[in-house]
């Protein structure tokens, strides 16, 4: 049964003077424009003095008392949902199935859905009449716009007195919260860069990763060598034709610098695109999802941090996707700026891990942290998330880093994004 109760709840963004004064009053405007009129008529008959007038208002207060009292006639009705997933993607199409049963008559009701308007418009359902145990269906839809968690429902029973001076409302179910997920798309991410080594000669602070995924060259197979590695058509190169003898060759990796990954996503306020959506801010956030989500199914431990917080720690394995995608549907801009977590990373021990900073401008105190850290040895990747007012001297100063640099814009594709790197300056495509 519905549970006879005002629902004075926290009003959707964009909620009128006028509604406020619906929902704490149960008054609706036509309502409110007779109290004016019959406050009017009363001082003027006070202060005239006609009888006729004062019999007017008091008609007006009783059609209002009568009109409330009407209004509050007891709603029996039940009320279910469909079960709505608790996490979803952006653009993913999400189907809700309401159930309406009345357990005695019902006319003119409204029942109202709320939506949060990145999910999608209110939803109005209007039932003329509803005879005594007899149901109605009634399905929608809805598509997330932007990632974030947010709010379906309330679900509320609303209807108003034969004269329209009065509304009530009653809570049916509770709001369901919802996780949308970040998209997240086909990346390359250069972990494990030749930038270091020249063999057989490594920095002394770097990690090896045994089973690389970047090719290095091809070498004799030895005893022990997983034979889905034997390259056939560069072995059947070697054979003579007459004695058919030849090399078995496999293929050989490069051997990475580490099996960490720390993402540093930027969400200094003051350089990101204003507006709510920000369309700076969330393609960077789509990219570090992207790469988070690469590097986990790839084998690495992933550390997101932003610049005020560390997000997530030590990541390992496909099943810390959701854990990873829940913490960036969350995040949002803050008053911090990069630096901060660029000094996290000074103090932190960042030599045996890769590291990415996404981030829609660079400064020169950013750049002069960024050249300690890479003069350290560290693996460092710069994204430079480029937008209209994006600072031109912010690729210079990246690019004389001499780290990898890549170029991300709000329209364009990561995959092709990350495929073209700058490193040192120079241009280069994967």
């Amino acid at each position: 049964m519905a549970r006879q109760r005002s629902a004075s709840r926290s009003l959707p963004s964009g909620a009128g003077l006028l509604e406020l004064i619906e929902r704490k009053l149960g008054i609706t405007s036509s309502g409110l424009i007779l109290v004016a009129l019959a406050s009017l008529g009363w001082f003027l008959a006070y202060t005239v003095g006609g009888r006729a007038m004062f019999l007017l208002v008091y008609g007006a207060v009783v059609v209002l008392l009568v009109s409330y009292l009407l209004g509050r006639r007891k709603l029996s009705i039940e009320v279910t949902r469909s079960d709505i997933p608790g996490r979803v993607r952006e653009g993913q199409v999400v189907n809700v199935e309401l159930e309406m049963t009345a357990r005695r008559r019902v006319n003119t009701v409204i029942l109202e859905e709320t939506l949060h308007p990145h999910l999608g418009a209110t939803v109005k359902v209007p039932i003329a009449t509803l005879p005594s145990g007899e149901s109605v269906d009634h399905r929608y839809s809805f598509s997330p716009r932007v990632r974030g968690v947010y709010k379906v429902g309330p679900l509320e029973a609303t209807w108003s007195d034969p004269f329209g001076l009065t509304r009530n409302r009653v809570l049916l179910t509770e709001p369901t919260e919802i996780i949308v997920h970040p998209s997240t798309e086909l990346v390359h991410d250069r972990v494990l860069s030749r930038e270091w080594e020249d063999p057989p000669i490594r920095p002394p602070i770097s990690k090896p990763w045994p089973t690389g995924f970047e090719f290095y060259g091809m070498r004799d197979y030895s005893p022990g060598d997983d034979p889905r590695r034997i390259i056939w058509r560069a072995t059947a190169r070697t054979l003579d034709p007459i004695t058919l003898e030849g090399h078995i060759l496999v293929r050989e990796s490069e051997q990475g610098i580490t099996d960490r990954v720390s993402i540093v996503l930027d969400t200094d306020v003051k350089y990101h695109s204003p507006g709510n959506p920000s369309e700076t801010f969330e393609t960077a956030v789509r990219a570090v999802a992207s790469l988070g989500t690469k590097h986990l199914k790839d084998g690495f431990g992933v550390t997101v941090e932003v610049n005020g917080r560390r997000l997530a720690n030590q990541l390992r394995g496909g099943t810390n996707r959701i854990r990873l995608l829940d913490e960036l549907a969350r995040v949002d801009r803050e008053r911090v700026p990069l630096t901060k977590a660029l000094e996290r990373m000074m103090t932190g021990g960042r030599g045996q891990l890769h590291n990415v900073v996404v981030t829609p401008h660079l400064d020169e105190n950013a750049a002069g942290r960024l050249r300690i850290l890479i003069d350290r040895g560290v693996s460092m990747m710069v994204a430079l998330v480029q937008w209209d007012e994006t600072d031109p001297d912010a690729i210079a100063r990246a690019s004389a880093l001499g780290c990898n640099i890549v170029e991300i814009h709000s329209k364009a594709p990561l995959e092709s994004a990350f495929a073209r790197v700058i490193g040192a300056g120079v241009r280069r495509e994967r």
